[in-house]
């Protein structure tokens, strides 16, 4: 996909580094979410919620055992971003909330919590941190993850381990952490 390309692009950069001035992390993650935004909206407008009108298959988060059902648009991004880790690259992404059905969903720590607040306060701006995991810095943006259909709002609002039933179009949701190393 086009993410797989940014972090080709990204990955280049870096090998270049030495010689040539970089990309500034602020902007690669601008991309990147960019483009995972697009992916995912595209697949719940194009695919889920078609899907769901037309009366074929509905998302579900048993989509591996029931072989009938497609992915959650959550579990579409998941997938997505282990797919990607297997290239090689050290970018990772995920979504996080404030309100998670599924408990990997919640914020690691309170810089992360913090930053869910901030983007759902501002949700035009990008809450930005330095992290450290083991021995590597990362940049860490996270943008707001917004309600952009019904079959989001709908699923949410119903799930039992929903923690937050009200969800309108547009509502932020939660975030996307986007995750860049910031040395090799």
């Amino acid at each position: 996909t086009a993410a797989f390309l940014a972090l080709l692009l990204y990955s280049s950069g870096i090998a270049l580094a030495d010689s040539l001035p970089g990309i500034p992390p602020q902007t690669v993650a601008d991309y990147l979410h960019a483009v995972i935004e697009a992916d995912r909206t595209f697949y719940t407008v194009h695919v889920v919620e078609r899907q769901q009108r037309q009366g074929g298959a509905v998302a579900s988060e048993t989509w591996r055992a029931d072989k009938k059902t497609l992915p959650l648009p959550a579990q579409f991004l998941s997938e997505s971003s282990d797919l990607a880790s297997k290239t090689g690259t050290k970018v990772r992404y995920r979504l996080i909330s404030l309100w998670p059905i599924n408990p990997l969903n919640a914020p690691y720590n309170e810089s992360e919590k913090n930053g869910l607040e901030a983007v759902r306060q501002h949700p035009e701006r990008s809450a930005v941190n330095t992290v450290v995991v083991g021995e590597q810095s990362y940049f860490q943006a996270i943008y707001a993850d917004r309600a952009v259909s019904q079959a989001c709002i709908d699923c949410n609002n119903a799930h039992p381990r929903s923690q937050k039933k009200d969800f309108q179009l547009n509502d932020v949701m939660g975030g996307l952490i986007i995750e860049i190393p910031l040395n090799r």
